[in-house]
């Protein structure tokens, strides 16, 4: 009687778990994704000047030195750097 079940039920219990994995590998796929982007800081002409890396994701703005330093911002459509990043 055990054999029988185990026959019966076993295809059924595959299966699920293929598609729980499925869903489970697309859902960790989507909360990897990162806004990286890179930023720039101003020189004394307002000309877009060092790269930093920096991120869309709010949270502490973006510097050149963690805390410190000139502040970053990425570039818009006209290449102009005003766009507000933040720290990755």
């Amino acid at each position: 009687m055990k054999t029988l079940f185990l026959k019966k039920v076993t295809p059924f219990a595959v299966v699920a778990l293929a598609v729980a994995g499925a869903f489970a590998t697309t859902s960790m796929q989507s909360a990897s994704v990162v806004a990286d982007e890179i930023g720039y800081t101003l020189n004394s002409q307002g000309a877009c000047n060092i790269e930093v890396e920096c991120s869309t994701i709010q949270a502490q703005v973006c510097r050149v030195n963690g805390d410190s330093g000139a502040q970053a911002f990425g570039k818009n459509d006209q290449e102009n750097c005003t766009e507000l990043l933040y720290r990755p």
